[in-house]
C-alpha cells in the first residue's frame, strides 16, 4: 500500500516539475518580448517545500488506522478461503479412503462432485483477490484526498505555489532541508483526524508547529 501511494504521489511530483519547467521557460519569453517581467511567472518568486511520503506514510495516524483494517480484513478473508479448503481436501481425502467400496457410477458422480467444488473454491479464491485490490485502492484514494486536501489549505495559509513529495527513487537527487515541512504537515494532519474522529470539525492551523 505504501509502495503505491508513493507511486501516486511522485506522478503529481513529475507533474509540478514539468510546471516549473513550463513557467521558467514563458517567463524568460515574457521579459524578451514585452520587457516587462510578468512577477508571477518568475521562478525566483516561487514558494516551494516538500514533503516526505515514506515518513508521512509511517507517521500519519489515519493511514495506521487504515493500514491495519485492510491487513486485519486480508487475515480474516484468508481464513475463510483455509477452512473451505481444508473442509473440500478432508472431502477428498475420504473419496480416495471410500472409493474402493463403490460403484463405478458413484465413484464418478463423487469426482465429478470434488472437481465442481475445486472450480468454485478456485473462483472463491479470485474474488477474495479482487475485493482486496478494490478495498486497497478506494484506501489509497481515501488518503491521497485527506493529504492533498490538507495541503491545499496549508499551501495557502503558508502562501505556497506548489508542494512536492520527496522519496528515495522519486527522481530529486537533492532537496534542501529548509524546504521540508513534513514533520509540521504530519503533526497537522493528525491533528486534524483526531479532531475529526472526536466529531470536531476544525481549520488548517498556518502555524502549525511539530516536534520529532
Amino acid at each position: 500500500m505504501k509502495k503505491n501511494l508513493s507511486i501516486v504521489l511522485n506522478v503529481v511530483l513529475l507533474i509540478a516539475v514539468a510546471v516549473l519547467y513550463v513557467l521558467h521557460f514563458t517567463g524568460k519569453s515574457s521579459v524578451v518580448e514585452e520587457n516587462t517581467p510578468n512577477e508571477s511567472l518568475v521562478p525566483g518568486n516561487f514558494s516551494i517545500a516538500y514533503v516526505n511520503s515514506d515518513s508521512l506514510l509511517k507517521n500519519y495516524d489515519y493511514f495506521k488506522e487504515l493500514e491495519k483494517k485492510l491487513m486485519d480484513k486480508r487475515d480474516k478473508l484468508n481464513a475463510e478461503y483455509q477452512n473451505r479448503a481444508e473442509g473440500l481436501q478432508r472431502e477428498i481425502s475420504n473419496f480416495q479412503t471410500t472409493a474402493g467400496n463403490m460403484t463405478i457410477s458413484q465413484a464418478r458422480a463423487v469426482e465429478e462432485d470434488l472437481r465442481k467444488k475445486q472450480q468454485n473454491l478456485m473462483m472463491y479464491q479470485e474474488q477474495l483477490g479482487q475485493q482486496l485490490m478494490q478495498e486497497e485502492a478506494q484506501m489509497n484514494s481515501d488518503l491521497y484526498d485527506k493529504v492533498s486536501d490538507y495541503l491545499k489549505e496549508y499551501g495557502l495559509n503558508k502562501q505556497l505555489q506548489i508542494v512536492l513529495t520527496y522519496t528515495k527513487g522519486s527522481g530529486v537527487l537533492y532537496a534542501n532541508d529548509s524546504l521540508d515541512i513534513t514533520k509540521e504537515v504530519i503533526v497537522g494532519l493528525n491533528e486534524m483526524y483526531n479532531t475529526e474522529k472526536s466529531g470536531v470539525k476544525t481549520p488548517v492551523m498556518a502555524d502549525t508547529t511539530s516536534t520529532k
